[in-house]
């Protein structure tokens, strides 16, 4: 029996029955089931997703009380994920890029142009609405950082899911201490995600993480403290 069709009416309706619904080996189903849920991390733990997350957290458990905290936050959020979606939402419109996730190294460069501008922009926006510096510095270093994986991706395929990932944890870290260190638990899920939806190897997914922590926690701790 086939999905409940007993085998008598199975081949007096539709000839080669078993042929046409046959059910998956467990083995495949299993690998199909692993990557629907490597996907599934891939998506919730997504550059535009988190970040703004983060955002959201460090500016009202840092600057709640401020009238404009949430200009702020609007700011931070239009340009780490309102522009970035927009822009690859339009270049895969007219065919620049492949997929969302721009797999392919070599149609990164363009994007990630761009955002270096949107950011540069947003921190001129946070300046002139008088942003405490920790929250200006947030766009000021994804500028940066965002340059630093451009000049990477001329030659190599740095995890940015990674990188982005590990730079938002830094920032809760830096706003609230060790406590928030739980969140790297994370980081070996989102790798093997990454590695398992062969997006990227081993050794782009490790140093796109410790790169981004790493370079955010200084960036910011030096910013701050000027």
């Amino acid at each position: 029996m086939v999905l409940g069709i007993p085998r008598a009416f199975q081949r007096a309706l539709v000839p080669n029955f078993e042929s046409h619904f046959t059910e998956l080996p467990p083995r495949y189903s299993m690998h199909a089931d692993l990557r629907r849920f490597a996907s599934l991390v891939s998506w919730v733990i997504n550059p535009v997703v988190v970040a703004p997350v983060a955002y959201l957290y460090i500016v009202l458990r840092g600057y709640g009380a401020e009238p404009r905290a949430l200009s702020w936050f609007y700011v931070l959020f239009a340009s780490v994920t309102v522009a970035p979606m927009m822009l690859i939402y339009g270049l895969k419109k007219i065919g620049k890029v492949s997929d969302y996730n721009i797999t392919f190294r070599e149609q990164r460069f363009l994007p990630l142009l761009v955002l270096v501008g949107v950011n540069v922009l947003g921190y001129e926006f946070m300046k002139q609405m008088g942003a405490p510096r920790f929250l200006s510095g947030i766009l000021l270093f994804n500028a940066v950082n965002t340059v630093f994986i451009l000049l990477v991706t001329l030659q190599w395929k740095i995890s940015i899911h990674l990188f982005s990932f590990a730079s938002s944890i830094a920032l809760v870290f830096l706003q609230s201490g060790v406590p928030t260190l739980w969140l790297l638990a994370f980081v070996p899920l989102l790798m093997w995600s990454r590695i398992f939806l062969k997006a990227h190897n081993f050794m782009q997914t490790l140093v796109g993480g410790t790169i981004g922590f790493a370079l955010m926690s200084a960036e910011i701790t030096w910013w701050v403290s000027l």
